[in-house]
């Protein structure tokens, strides 16, 4: 599949999309590291998708999904505590 720009790729509209959730989730957290970091992490994943789309290269392209990849498991990790303290619902966690 070819995409003509960045915004294209679902997996990037996704990304955004559980951004502005984490931020509507934790709005009233007054965890502000936890939340930082989460968020952070979070936002980590939509631009490295697309930053690499950018670079124009395949490699490239395939390096930064790597990293997005691993910020997704630092979300999920994140979550998990975010669970275990009460920060969000079980609906909001799955």
């Amino acid at each position: 599949m070819k995409f003509d720009k960045f915004e294209d790729i679902q997996s990037w509209q996704i990304a955004r999309e559980m951004v502005l959730d984490l931020y509507r989730i934790f709005a009233e957290n007054k965890d502000y590291d936890f939340k930082r970091q989460i968020i952070r992490a979070a936002v980590s994943i939509m631009n490295n998708i697309a930053e690499g789309f950018e670079r124009q290269t395949n490699s490239e392209f395939k390096q930064f999904l790597y990293i997005a990849k691993g910020s997704c498991a630092e979300v999920r990790s994140m979550l998990y505590i975010g669970l275990e303290l009460n920060y969000l619902s079980q609906k909001d966690f799955n």
